[in-house]
């Protein structure tokens, strides 16, 4: 994962605005090859599970982002997560108001069989980590129907406080 600012935070920018397919999917490919070295090794391969957009305008990266992984990681993916309710835009809020803006706001869409034996790891999938409201309110509602999150995996990670960014009070 890499800071969200520079030439990645525009990269992304552009990337969620004009995805247009095989310069996107080439993008994104790019920047997971360079992820794949720092990525566990699953002793069960883990399902990916991209995290919804709530604008009307979805956010295509998440999913694209899923086709690639599936591809270089040999893993599956489910479309698990849906938004149970409209959110605010979160851009100028801190990380207390994020997390009430999202909480509840998933549903999962199929509960986990009941099977013997291990539980399959979830992966989350996201563009951009800022304050891990969105992904705390995802995995919960994963959680509630019984999967078991093991992580996120997103390309950017916001600058900490401080940094360049939008609003400081993030």
């Amino acid at each position: 994962m890499g800071s969200y600012d520079g030439p990645l935070r525009q990269l992304l920018l552009n990337l969620r605005k004009h995805a247009d397919g095989a310069t996107s999917r080439d993008a994104i490919a790019g920047l997971l090859q360079q992820m794949s070295l720092g990525l566990p090794l699953w002793k069960q391969p883990p399902l990916l599970v991209a995290i919804p957009s709530w604008k009307r305008r979805s956010n295509p990266l998440p999913a694209l982002i899923c086709d690639e992984l599936q591809r270089l990681l040999a893993c599956r993916s489910q479309a698990l997560l849906e938004r149970s309710r409209p959110t605010l835009g979160q851009h100028h809020l801190g990380r207390a108001l994020r997390l009430a803006n999202q909480a509840g706001a998933f549903r999962c869409s199929q509960v986990r069989p009941v099977q013997s034996g291990p539980r399959q790891p979830v992966l989350l999938i996201d563009d951009i980590l800022t304050t891990g409201a969105t992904a705390c309110a995802a995995a919960a509602a994963l959680e509630e129907s019984g999967w078991r999150v093991a992580g996120l995996l997103c390309l950017a990670r916001t600058p900490a406080l401080g940094g360049d960014l939008r609003s400081a009070n993030r």
